[in-house]
């Protein structure tokens, strides 16, 4: 979470503390990283010569790792988490900031889409992605945008009905 926090530091700062004083901060070790246990700190060109890569790679669900926690336990958690923050009124936005995995898990079930699918989505590191739970079904609006100003996106217009065609309405 350390690394989150400071990828974020400098936009709360600028930003968000100075225009929204009421924002707070919470650190919810919900939002952790996936707990690789005796994977943790290993080389991915050596863990991918492991039988069990596989597994992360083509049935995530299914993969427990050693003295660490399962892919679909984590996307649980962190899913437990975004349901709440689904709750909150609608003139309220949550920014999580989280890891690679964990998004992709969050992004996975926002669009429906099995655990076992989520290594086709990629998450760069400090990209923006946009979830809208307004709605009866969750929209992805920005997925793994690096471009994106991120104070523009959470001061536009919020979109109050699903859009045919293009999305645009026009």
């Amino acid at each position: 979470m350390e690394r989150c926090f400071e990828t974020i530091s400098p936009w709360l700062n600028d930003v968000l503390l100075k225009n929204s004083p009421q924002f707070e901060p919470i650190i919810d070790p919900l939002l952790n990283e996936v707990d690789y246990g005796s994977w943790s700190g290993k080389k991915l060109s050596a863990l991918s010569r492991k039988k069990e890569w596989r597994t992360v790679q083509e049935s995530p669900s299914r993969m427990y790792f050693p003295d660490g926690e399962g892919i679909a336990q984590m996307q649980s958690r962190a899913m437990s988490v975004v349901h709440e923050l689904a709750k909150l009124p609608d003139s309220k936005t949550a920014v999580i900031v989280s890891h690679g995995d964990v998004i992709k898990s969050i992004v996975a079930s926002a669009l429906g889409t099995h655990l076992d699918e989520f290594q086709r989505i990629i998450i760069d590191p400090a990209s923006v992605s946009v979830l809208d739970y307004s709605g009866i079904k969750p929209r992805v609006l920005l997925l793994n945008d690096t471009r994106a100003v991120v104070t523009d996106l959470l001061q536009a217009p919020k979109r109050s009905k699903n859009l045919l065609g293009g999305g645009a309405g026009k």
